[in-house]
């Protein structure tokens, strides 16, 4: 007898087992033949405790005769109303339900009784009293759909709210994850910046063109760094042009010892995602592959379309992941960015971290697009 105020509800999927299948009127029809099923063998059962005497499976019988008449009569004419005024559950609507569910019960009474004595549904209702007789049992029916109804509507209002409360959990989340990469973003890591200035302070005298050479590709850098600090989003393009000041910088300060390449398609440039993703795996490559080698090495950029998704790696020739001891610090970047990853992509996101057979790590980064 499916009465809710919503096309997905039917009084059956009070029962959680019965949430499984999608609505769909086959479903609604099989659900509505077990509901007036349950209805009848409650009915009769409950016939049995106030005495009746009539034997049991004959009351089984009508009742379960009774029950389905009056359940198809409104589940008949709720899809009726419902192809009408599709959508629409107001005050109004809820009160015409009510009262058509009282006059399905009535009819459908009258039908049973019709059936069982043989007589002819217009002489059973017109027959003297009848009518009187079947309004009690008329408003009680009406008065359960009701309350099965109002059960229903606050069932959906608590999956509404937890669902609202899960989103506003999840956008929370990501909105603290975003501030901490602001918080990121606006710093520089001092002793790197003292580091290069330094830098350019002993070169003034002896390298004048070198220092100004170091100078400004920090400039290069400290301006692509600001505009990525203010973005929501940034271009794979954007991400590698930061990169790419971060490295020439580098190889200012460390002369031989580092080279690198970057080796990127040009259909990815175009491609958006998070900003901040690339330089942390640039930094990691410089910190714990090329510093520690005496040597030092090649860094290598590369970024590809792969299936569905995005591909960057990040690739040195340095040190590998068991040749030095760890460092203060070392593995900070790599957990901030596979938890800011957890937040805004799932699962749809990983940070690889593989070592090299000729020596060094790569670090690959998988997206979504």
């Amino acid at each position: 007898m499916p009465t809710s105020a919503t096309p997905s509800m039917h009084p059956l999927e009070t029962f959680a087992p019965f949430r499984r299948w999608p609505p769909s009127p086959l479903r609604n029809l099989v659900y509505t033949f077990v509901w007036n099923g349950l209805v009848g063998i409650a009915l009769a059962c409950a016939a049995v405790l106030f005495g009746s005497a009539m034997p049991f499976g004959t009351l089984v019988a009508e009742m379960l005769l009774a029950s389905n008449v009056i359940g198809f009569l409104i589940h008949g004419v709720v899809r009726l109303l419902r192809g009408v005024a599709p959508g629409r559950d107001s005050r109004a609507m809820r009160s015409a339900k009510l009262l058509l569910t009282a006059c399905c019960a009535l009819l459908g009474m009258a039908v049973t009784n019709a059936v069982l004595g043989g007589r002819s549904v217009f002489d059973e209702l017109l027959h003297t009293g009848a009518l009187a007789r079947y309004l009690p049992g008329a408003v009680v029916v009406a008065l359960l759909m009701a309350a099965v109804l109002a059960s229903g509507e606050r069932r959906v209002a608590r999956e509404i709210e937890a669902a609202r409360q899960q989103e506003q959990i999840a956008e929370a989340a990501r909105l603290l994850a975003e501030a901490k990469l602001r918080t990121l973003q606006a710093q520089i890591e001092p002793h790197f910046l003292y580091n290069t200035l330094a830098n350019v302070v002993s070169l003034i005298g002896s390298d004048p063109a070198r220092a100004r050479h170091m100078l400004e590709r920090l400039i290069d850098f400290l301006r692509a760094s600001l505009s990525a600090s203010r973005a929501e989003h940034a271009t794979l393009g954007a991400e590698i042009d930061l990169a790419r000041a971060y490295l020439d910088l580098l190889t200012v300060r460390m002369g031989a010892r580092l080279r690198y390449r970057i080796d990127v398609d040009a259909s990815c440039r175009d491609a958006v995602i998070p900003p901040m993703l690339v330089q942390p795996l640039v930094e990691n490559a410089v910190m714990h592959g090329i510093e520690p080698k005496v040597e030092g090495g090649t860094i290598v950029v590369r970024a590809c379309r792969r299936d569905a998704g995005l591909c960057v790696e990040v690739a040195d020739d340095g040190a590998g992941l068991s040749a030095t001891a760890p460092r203060p610090g070392g593995g900070v970047g790599l957990s901030n960015l596979r938890e800011r990853l957890r937040v805004l992509h799932a699962d749809n996101a990983q940070v690889q971290l593989l070592e090299n057979q000729d020596g060094g790590v790569t670090s690959r980064l998988i997206l979504p697009l």
